[in-house]
């Protein structure tokens, strides 16, 4: 089950957040963006939903439009959960909802050194789109169209 996020999710997501993306952190040399994100804030905003397995949360996507296409700021799969179609399943959420919004496209990026992020994109239909430093980050920008 996929769903909005609640207030009294915020602190779940940090803390998920932080244990999804903690691998990165040494080849990064610093942070992810995800790991510094207002999570309450993504919440009130209604940016951010999330999946539920076994009756608890296990799974969180933060997307919101831009221009003409849903725009995925994050995806974050507790580490414990991997493997198990998670991410694919909140992708097909979000194309889903890209559709009903009318929307022609999904776009995201990585980080360069999320080499796994890398090869997953692509075998979901998504195409490399630009190189980019942003924000301090090196950055793989990718799109799927949805039309």
């Amino acid at each position: 089950m996929i769903r909005p996020a609640r207030a009294e999710d915020a602190d779940w997501a940090r803390a998920l957040v932080r244990r999804a993306y903690a691998l990165y952190v040494p080849r990064m040399g610093k942070e992810p963006a995800p790991m510094l994100a207002d999570y309450g804030a993504l919440i009130s905003a209604g940016e951010v939903h999330v999946l539920e397995g076994g009756g608890a949360p296990v799974a969180l996507i933060v997307i919101y439009p831009k221009e003409d296409a849903l725009f995925i700021e994050n995806i974050a799969v507790d580490p414990s959960t991997q493997r198990k179609g998670h991410g694919r399943a909140l992708l097909a959420f979000a194309e889903s909802e890209a559709r009903r919004l009318g929307l022609k496209a999904l776009r995201l990026y990585t980080n360069a050194a999320m080499t796994e992020n890398l090869a997953y994109y692509p075998r979901l239909g998504f195409r490399e789109t630009a190189r980019r430093e942003k924000d301090g980050y090196s950055r793989v920008f990718f799109e799927k169209r949805v039309d």
